[in-house]
């Protein structure tokens, strides 16, 4: 491999066909290669912020570890820095952040339209064409892995060829939430909301994340208000339409269906083959029609199933100096399908829906001695949630839980089943986290 980039492309690959589409997104995309020293056998690797940092090293170093090894055959330590620790200047953030996947450009000239996706397409372009002036809002809503990330992407950059000096602010409904947990902090809420307020074009990206956490959707209530007031463009994409995220304030839910809302559907047979030549062609790979037509068939309703093989596909190519066969073809999509069941769901990964719900830290919810009201009522829940998706014993959850005697996690477990017995609010809450926890 020429460098450390050519590498954590074929890192990130493994990444990917490991974990869920939205956890690699949202975790694992964001990072950046930075050095590999082989004398001390560390990889830098550049993170966002400490937050994201944090939430690495809980969930995410030992998958890190496992794909150094099989990209390398060696064992690496893992040095995360944030941007400001490698002395790397950290852009203001008016045009759209850069994928990782450097070869291939998000724009509308690289979406391949079809059936199933025509009229997202259209609307995206008009978008394009006319911000603020076509459809305003647009909301996108489709499975993981149909494109609406890259009409998302394709928008802002469409904008930004045509007018270089437009402000474009790209954000995960997740990571709002959490820059805003960050601000409140740190007590810079008025750079916060000038960089979101003051932006000309607002992309929202798995917008849903944001239902049933109360703080996220007051500022992002007055955010929308002051964009739209302004005549400022907003785009929202989502797993779901806005009347099926159902802890979603009505107030924001009447906003996001004022205007347009388009569905994105998985692709047909020849929408799947004409994906699978062009992203073969962006890689440079040869592939046969019988290969392509093999993978069409097995792989029918996530872009980024057909797209992820083609890139597995040209990663064996150059690792094995040979051009793909049916039979290197059947063993990568073996690898797809078997990778596409769901992972195991991680208590960290719960406490840490439950904590951003609330805007609180996973800590909060796990030490001893808080018995603040909300805090309470939060470790309850999650205590709850752990249960549901677990397979760990009431003593197992009580030791996690700062050491708590299992008859505390019984209380819990009771208080919040009845608590949604009563209460429909409560249980369309616990239902989206347990969604959000699902799909991360």
């Amino acid at each position: 491999m020429n460098s450390f980039n050519d590498a954590w492309e074929l890192i990130c690959s493994y990444c990917q066909n490991k974990i869920t589409e939205v956890a690699y997104n949202t975790w694992i995309s964001r990072i950046k290669p930075l050095n590999l020293d082989f004398d001390s056998n560390t990889a830098y690797l550049i993170v966002p912020n400490d937050f994201h940092r944090q939430t690495i090293k809980r969930c995410y170093i030992p998958l890190l570890n496992e794909a150094f090894e099989a990209i390398f055959d060696n064992k690496f330590e893992i040095d995360l820095k944030t941007p400001e620790e490698a002395n790397i200047p950290t852009p203001v953030k008016q045009v759209i952040e850069e994928k990782s996947d450097t070869n291939y450009e998000y724009t509308f000239d690289t979406f391949i339209v079809g059936p199933s996706n025509k009229f997202a397409h259209a609307a995206c372009l008009a978008v394009a064409t006319n911000p603020s002036k076509a459809y305003n809002p647009l909301f996108l809503h489709g499975n993981s892995g149909l494109g609406k990330t890259h009409l998302l992407y394709a928008i802002g950059n469409e904008i930004k060829k045509n007018d270089p000096d437009k402000v474009i602010c790209y954000i995960k409904g997740d990571d709002f939430t959490n820059e805003l947990i960050e601000s409140l902090r740190l007590a810079k809420m008025a750079d916060f909301r000038k960089k979101y307020r003051h932006a000309d074009v607002l992309l929202v990206d798995d917008i849903q994340f944001i239902g049933g956490k109360e703080s996220t959707q007051e500022e992002f209530f007055h955010t929308f208000n002051a964009l739209h007031e302004a005549h400022k463009q907003i785009v929202l994409t989502s797993d779901r339409p806005p009347k099926e995220i159902r802890t979603l304030d009505d107030r924001l839910r009447s906003r996001f269906e004022q205007d347009l809302i388009a569905d994105i559907q998985p692709p047909d047979f020849e929408t799947r083959i004409a994906i699978i030549k062009r992203k073969a062609e962006l890689l440079d790979l040869d592939i046969s029609n019988e290969i392509c037509e093999y993978i069409a068939n097995k792989l029918k309703s996530n872009i980024r199933q057909l797209e992820g093989t083609v890139k597995k596909l040209k990663a064996k190519s150059f690792l094995n100096n040979e051009k793909p066969t049916l039979n290197s073809v059947q063993e990568v999509i073996a690898d797809v399908l078997n990778n596409d069941v769901p992972p195991e769901v991680t208590v960290e990964r719960i406490i840490d829906e439950v904590a951003r719900t609330y805007g609180m830290t996973p800590e909060d919810i796990t030490k001893q001695k808080s018995k603040k009201a909300n805090v309470s009522n939060a470790r309850h829940i999650a205590i709850y949630i752990t249960r549901e998706l677990t397979n760990l014993t009431v003593k197992e959850i009580g030791n996690l839980f700062g050491g708590r005697h299992y008859t505390t996690v019984l209380y819990s477990i009771t208080k919040v089943s009845e608590q949604l017995e009563k209460d429909r609010k409560s249980k369309e809450l616990v239902d989206d986290m347990i969604k959000n926890i699902k799909d991360r």
